[in-house]
């Protein structure tokens, strides 16, 4: 079964990249030094570092798993190329949430670097799925989680990667 590719910025894709790099270069040779400390100590029945070293290791090595997959299914989006008048991801899009009279900012970002309390929100969620194509001044309602939601766009522009 193929797997489902997955969108990125740029600056998530190198979080991705940076983490993994990371957890093979660095944390792998920690662990190794924690669970030859452990041994040290006797016998491994009973040792509960040993233990704790040998699960911290199976985490690291899935995470590893798991980036590697992310990465080679990466799709990186390319911000230069985005008609910044289109919302899609990428974009930074100001909206105003009518029934709760407020301004609201979200970055579109592909699934994997969703983070809503940082105002990224995901092309596949909910508001990202209504977003997706929209211009400056169209409205949209969408079924949240916690009802209807009308918001009228405001400025559409691209989200600068610094970081």
């Amino acid at each position: 079964m193929a797997k489902k590719q997955m969108l990125y910025t740029q600056v998530g894709y190198n979080e991705l990249v940076d983490e993994l790099n990371y957890l093979k270069n660095t944390r792998r040779e920690e662990i190794k030094e924690d669970i030859a400390t452990a041994r040290s100590f006797g016998d491994l029945s009973e040792n509960a570092e040993y233990d704790e070293a040998r699960n911290e290791q199976a985490k690291v090595e899935a995470r590893i798993k798991e980036l590697e997959e992310m990465i080679h299914n990466a799709v990186i989006v390319d911000e230069t190329k985005i008609d910044t008048t289109v919302i899609s991801v990428g974009s930074l899009v100001k909206v105003y949430d009518e029934e709760f009279d407020e301004e609201l900012e979200y970055h579109i970002v592909g699934s994997n670097e969703a983070n809503p309390l940082l105002g990224k929100i995901s092309d596949q969620s909910p508001i990202g799925k209504a977003l997706i194509g929209m211009r400056e001044g169209d409205s949209v309602t969408v079924e949240a989680p916690g009802g209807l939601v009308h918001l009228k766009i405001g400025t559409v522009t691209r989200a600068h990667n610094n970081g």
